[in-house]
Formats: structure tokens, sequence, C-alpha cells
């Protein structure tokens, strides 16, 4: 088995307070050097690329410039995912490491900076993305829609790129997708929204947990997917089971057996929106 991306929380801590976010009581904490090496380690024989990713906010982790050479030194393609509020604080690390993208979730600052920091908060991020993306991605992310209205936020940023990128932002909700430049993309969707809040109760569906993707917590317990943030799931702990051990476990093999039939096994997944298919 191998999967197209393994989710690495590095730490679960965030210097932002989304109303949106997933309520999580798990302890604080930034994953060592040492720990992160060993988890690459142990899944490198399963996949090349890995995102930096479940909650927190990766560049908070003051061992930043260590992962991510380690991440680079045994061979992976890094992703990171980011609130973008400290590219400015880190923009030397980040312009000189091998990221291969970044995913800066723009929509977070609506609510956590002042507005009348919005403007600058969005030029520093542009910055850097067109010093950075002649050698990374960049998916400036939008996941705040609320029917049909434009926030005075999301109105900003659209002025702001248009701007910036000099591109016509008149059609940028058309589609999902809207390239500002080269290798620079505004991604938009509806308020994201985590396994539990709509009460879905969706008894037959395809995934691709532990299909194409698992995650790791900061702790060490794989989850089969970014979007367990509670481990609700846990298959196991890579700081004490080998794991392929784990992706082998009966809990593992059952919840991907019933994926492939359309049925669910694991009640957080009938609560959750992200699936293939219904």
């Amino acid at each position: 088995m191998r999967f197209k991306k393994v989710y690495v929380e590095i730490t679960n801590r965030c210097n932002f307070n989304c109303s949106f976010c997933c309520a999580s009581d798990r302890d604080k904490k930034f994953v060592s050097p040492e720990d992160f090496s060993a988890i690459l380690f142990s899944i490198k024989p399963y996949t090349d690329y890995i995102y930096l990713h479940v909650l927190g906010e990766p560049l908070l982790h003051p061992q930043l410039a260590l992962l991510l050479r380690e991440a680079h030194d045994q061979g992976f393609h890094v992703n990171l995912t980011t609130n973008g509020s400290l590219i400015q604080h880190r923009r030397e690390l980040l312009l000189n490491s091998s990221i291969r993208q970044f995913n800066v979730s723009l929509h977070d600052a609506e609510e956590n900076i002042p507005e009348s920091q919005w403007q600058r908060y969005l030029e520093e991020i542009f910055a850097f993305a067109k010093d950075k993306s002649s050698d990374s991605y960049f998916s400036l992310r939008l996941w705040n829609r609320v029917g049909g209205s434009i926030s005075r936020f999301n109105q900003l940023c659209l002025s702001c790129m248009a701007d910036f990128w000099q591109v016509d932002m008149s059609d940028a909700f058309a589609s999902r997708n809207k390239k500002l430049s080269d290798h620079v993309f505004l991604q938009n969707a509806a308020r994201f929204t985590w396994p539990g809040e709509k009460r879905l109760q969706i008894q037959n569906r395809i995934c691709y947990a532990m299909r194409d993707h698992v995650a790791i917590l900061v702790d060490g317990t794989v989850v089969p997917c970014c979007l367990d943030a509670n481990g609700s799931i846990p298959l196991g702990n890579v700081f004490s089971q080998p794991f392929p051990e784990i992706i082998a476990s009966e809990r593992a093999r059952n919840l991907l057996e019933g994926f492939r039939r359309r049925e669910v096994v694991e009640p957080l997944c009938a609560d959750c929106g992200f699936f293939v298919g219904g």
C-alpha cells in the first residue's frame, strides 16, 4: 500500500482562534525533531508527499528549520498549510526551504486580524508568493462563502488580488479555482465545517481515507484523515507500534473495506461532509 500523501501534524498550537475551527481538548505540544525524523522514517516506504497540517499553525514551531531540512534530507515533497500571519516573520527560512506547495487560509484573518491590518496582511502574503512561486505552488484559500453574499474581507481580497496580480477578478467565484499567476491560485469554497457540525448521519458513501491518505497527530496517533482532529478513530501510535502494523490493523482494514462497499463503519465518518459520492 502506498499513499498519495500523509498528513503530519507538527504542532496543534495556533496563534489564531477561529470560530469555525475544531474544538480540541488534546494537550498542546510541538513535535520534537527526533520524533519527526522517526515519523518520516516510518512512513517513507508508503509515500513521497507529506502535508504539515491537521490542527495548529506550523510556522509557530520553534525548530521548523530542522524539520524542513529533515524532510528534504529524507526525500519528501512538503506541502504546508498556514494562516499566513507569520509568513513575513519566517520569510527567509521559507524562501530558502524546499516546499512544494503553500496552502494559505486567507479566510482565517477575517476574524483574527483587525480590519485596519487586513490589506497589509494580504500584501505581505502576495509579495512572498510572488518571490517564491518560481519553485513552489500557492493555493490562496477563501473557504468562507455563506450563501451568495461577499463579505467586506472577501471584497478586499479580490480587490487586492486584482491590483497586485493585474488580473480581472470579476469571475473569481465562477469556479472553485482562479489562476492569478504561474503557480498561484485562488481557491474558494463554502464555510469550512468539521465532522459532526451538521449531524448528517450518512451511511452510504465512498471516501479516500486510508486509500490515498492517512494522518499522524502530534503525539504520534495515527488517524484515517486530517478531519479526525480529535483522534476519534485512533488506529495506533507510531511511537509504540510499527506503521505497517497500524495501517494493517483490523480497524483500519474495516474502515477501508467499508468505503469500498460504500458503507460507513465509523460514526465520525457518517457526520463528515467531505466524501466522494453519496
